[in-house]
């Protein structure tokens, strides 16, 4: 499969790279700083430096052209303050499923975040921060937008990101309680998406747990 990645230099996306490649797959990262490329050749990625805060759709739409699937992984991180979340978690996703539908590009796989879909009202904004409860609300309206369009999706909400090494064992369903996960696991179970059939229309939740990733892939 030859698999576009939104947020190619990401800490997810580098993992998900070096997974497609091992599994025979082509990955293209989009990224927004040519310095970053090298770090996508590595992983046996072919890079394309655009800068989706910036970007036209049909910029996106040439980069999109003959993928078989194409992954939002892409985020404005911590340390970015509210614009960001604006500008990179809510309209270069928008921007991003536009062009894939342009493209015929159906499968979507939008990496999301657990919180996502409850409700963040003033007081949830004064325990969470300002910048936490603007990046849940953009994730929020980049999951409601991607649910109207015409396209194969999938989004994946995982718990707190961790950088421990993968077990390989996680905790995949409608909902899960909240608990964290290794951005390897995220990663590998991203790489199962892209390819998977069965879960189209889905919003699925993701923690560490106690069942293979592909068998609680297939339990779905």
């Amino acid at each position: 499969m030859r698999v576009v990645i939104a947020g190619g230099h990401g800490k997810i996306a580098l993992r998900l790279e070096k997974l497609l490649a091992a599994n025979g797959d082509t990955a293209v990262g989009i990224i927004r700083k040519p310095e970053q490329a090298d770090a996508l050749r590595e992983r046996s990625a072919e890079p394309v430096v655009l800068d989706l805060e910036n970007a036209s759709v049909d910029e996106v739409v040439d980069v999109l052209s003959g993928a078989d699937a194409a992954v939002f992984a892409a985020g404005a991180g911590p340390g970015s303050g509210v614009a960001r979340k604006e500008t990179v978690d809510r309209a270069a996703a928008v921007l991003f499923a536009e062009a894939a539908e342009r493209a015929g590009v159906r499968r979507f796989v939008q990496v999301s975040s657990m919180g996502a879909g409850d409700e963040i009202d003033a007081d949830v904004e004064a325990r969470v921060g300002e910048v936490f409860a603007a990046y849940l609300r953009a994730k929020a309206a980049a999951e409601q937008d991607l649910r109207g369009r015409d396209l194969d999706w999938t989004i994946l909400r995982p718990g707190r990101l961790t950088d421990d090494p993968g077990t390989g064992m996680v905790r995949l369903a409608n909902e899960v309680p909240r608990a964290d996960v290794p951005r390897d696991d995220v990663a590998e179970v991203v790489r199962l998406l892209v390819a998977d059939t069965t879960t189209y229309g889905r919003t699925l939740e993701l923690t560490s747990g106690n069942t293979p990733a592909a068998e609680a892939l297939e339990r779905l």
